[in-house]
């Protein structure tokens, strides 16, 4: 069970980390022409371009791309409805919550653990491409992605010796975060 599980987890966390990226790409207005744009396209236009046909136009022209997140959102109720019947309605630590509210707070609680692990992926290989090789094309696309995650932590903790540890407080900072909804 615990394997069948986990395939669970590893499947979604992709499906929904790829519609999370793929919004939040939109949203910082990149181009998705190139890496991981053209990946993230291929993993969710079966989900996503419907749904953006069945959103009010006032939706589709807004600054965020709302297809993607309710894509994002629908893989996470669909994950949440799985794990409920793979582990008999159980939830570890909480007891006598009904049907409909565990669903939707699994869920909430797999699309906020995902955030919170993807920001963590981009985090250590955009730290690991500026000491290997920062002027790659990959790392300009990291930097758009990261930067605004790492701006407010930059202006509260200055360079020290020239050295920027603004990566590894954002890194510190996900990790307390995953400890918490664990």
């Amino acid at each position: 069970m615990r394997i069948l599980l986990f395939l669970l987890d590893t499947f979604f966390f992709f499906l929904i980390g790829a519609a999370l990226l793929r919004a939040w790409m939109n949203t910082r207005r990149m181009r998705m022409t190139q890496q991981p744009g053209v990946f993230v396209m291929a993993v969710t236009d079966w989900i996503v371009q419907p749904l953006r046909r069945t959103l009010p136009r006032a939706w589709a022209q807004a600054n965020a791309d709302w297809g993607s997140f309710f894509a994002a959102l629908i893989l996470a109720l669909a994950y949440s409805a799985l794990w409920h019947i793979l582990r008999g309605g159980q939830i570890a630590g909480v007891y006598n919550l009904g049907f409909t509210v565990t669903i939707p707070f699994i869920a909430v609680m797999f699309m906020l653990r995902t955030v919170l692990m993807g920001l963590m992926l981009l985090a250590l290989v955009y730290a690991i491409l500026s000491w290997v090789q920062p002027h790659s094309p990959v790392q300009a696309v990291l930097s758009r992605l990261i930067e605004p995650v790492l701006a407010p932590i930059r202006r509260v903790i200055p360079q020290i010796g020239g050295v920027d540890l603004s990566v590894l407080i954002l890194i510190i900072l996900l990790q307390v975060g995953l400890i918490l909804i664990g």
